[in-house]
């Protein structure tokens, strides 16, 4: 066998890997997560997952949503946003036994989820809940990006196929400094649900 070979065999597949290496004691979920791949995030990323008991960053961001019956159906369950642009976003951490509950603010519509270490057969995955969804994500450092890739889900405790899981394109990184995030997110029975990207900082910007 050739490596070429190989590339013929994987050239139709998605493919994500990272590396960790268990180091110093971590200062916050993210890190303890990666490990010592931590330290390849850009500054403006770590800064934003670094906080003690709660913290709120401010931006503003531009939401594009999904036009099927389903998908407003998911969206107004879950709470995500209605279209727009420039639109004032903030988020609020709050810290407490080891889970992390982020509030989500765009403009006067708010929706929130928690975070927290997998267990089990999500060992080593962050586990995001919104009610009784659990999404297990493994983090990838590529690219001077951290990489959020759904890798199983379950409601109420039952796992679900991977198959029918929602499939999302989402990731965090720096630009001018700032800390941007990008979010899309689609499912295979409803389409595009919602998709949002934009930027955060500590300060509230001024006013238009």
């Amino acid at each position: 066998l050739e490596l070429m070979d190989y590339d013929r065999v994987f050239a139709g597949r998605t493919i994500s890997w990272g590396w960790r290496d268990d180091g110093a004691p971590a200062r916050g979920l993210y890190q303890e997560l990666l490990g010592s791949a931590w330290e390849v995030l850009p500054l403006a990323v770590r800064q934003l997952h670094e906080f003690d008991g709660e913290l709120t960053v401010h931006g503003l961001a531009e939401i594009e949503n999904g036009a099927g019956l389903l998908a407003r159906l998911v969206r107004r369950l879950v709470g995500f946003p209605e279209a727009g642009r420039d639109v004032p976003v903030s988020v609020t951490f709050k810290l407490r036994d080891g889970i992390e509950t982020w509030t989500r603010r765009f403009g006067t519509e708010s929706f929130s989820s928690t975070q927290q270490r997998g267990r089990g057969r999500s060992e080593r995955l962050l586990v995001e809940r919104f009610g009784p969804l659990a999404v297990s994500l493994a983090l990838v450092v590529s690219g001077g990006q951290l990489q959020l890739i759904v890798r199983r889900w379950s409601c109420l405790g039952i796992p679900l196929p991977h198959f029918l899981a929602p499939r999302s394109n989402s990731f965090e990184f720096e630009q001018d400094g700032r800390f941007n995030f990008h979010v899309e997110l689609h499912h295979p029975l409803t389409g595009p649900i919602v998709s949002y990207a934009g930027w955060l900082e500590r300060e509230a910007p001024a006013p238009a």
